[in-house]
């Protein structure tokens, strides 16, 4: 039983696409060592994933931050890059804006926030254009 929240807080490097996922792994050893369910721990690290990625392909980065209680595991990944203008279109399956050279390296699918949506039990994206963007996921546990 954890007593209070425990906080994990990563900076999310934007122009190395080889230390992308690097806070998703640290989370899952975390995680693992804290005696949680592989199942939530899987789900955990492929919504940080996505959600890690997207940072580096659209907003050079940003700051993600992972709250553990006994009862949810929530990742809050922060940015300042461009915003989404559409949410509702960024969620479709296969919509995407990366560029060429991106999708080159096997990034950019479009399947980023639907697969951050299908791996959490709740998403709430928070946007503005030129501000950027606040992505905050819930696993319960």
């Amino acid at each position: 039983m954890l007593e209070d929240v425990v906080r994990f807080t990563f900076n999310v490097d934007g122009d190395d696409f080889s230390s992308a996922g690097a806070a998703s792994v640290q989370v899952k050893k975390h995680l693992r060592q804290m005696g949680f369910s592989p199942e939530i721990i899987r789900r955990v690290a492929i919504a940080m994933y996505e959600g890690e990625i997207n940072m580096v392909i659209h907003a050079d980065g940003g700051v993600a931050t992972v709250e553990v209680t006994d009862d949810s595991i929530v990742m809050i990944l922060a940015d300042k890059g461009p915003g989404i203008p559409d949410v509702e279109l960024a969620m479709k399956e296969g919509y995407s804006t990366a560029k060429d050279n991106i999708r080159s390296l096997g990034f950019g699918a479009g399947m980023g926030l639907p697969n951050m949506k299908k791996y959490s039990d709740s998403l709430k994206i928070e946007t503005e254009v030129g501000k950027g963007t606040t992505i905050i996921m819930t696993v319960n546990v």
